[in-house]
């Protein structure tokens, strides 16, 4: 099963259209992420990120949606 997060861009380096990355922040962790799949994507937006890759742009609301059904995830996971 694969899995892709949210999480939001803290920071964005755009040396041409294959080389766009950024540092993404994933709940108080980050990671550098590809960001050549999502151009429109700036600094503060929430992206979907699969295997360092973002494969698109979400709304902040979208973005909590998911952290919450993952919290009730590990909860039910845990009873």
């Amino acid at each position: 099963m694969c899995l892709a997060v949210p999480g939001r861009i803290e920071t964005l380096v755009d040396d041409g259209p294959l080389a766009r990355r950024g540092k993404v922040d994933f709940g108080g962790v980050q990671h550098d992420v590809n960001l050549s799949c999502v151009p429109e994507a700036k600094v503060g937006d929430y992206v979907i990120v699969h295997a360092g890759m973002a494969l698109n742009v979400v709304d902040e609301e979208e973005a909590r949606e998911i952290f919450e059904l993952t919290a009730q995830l590990e909860t039910t996971a845990e009873e």
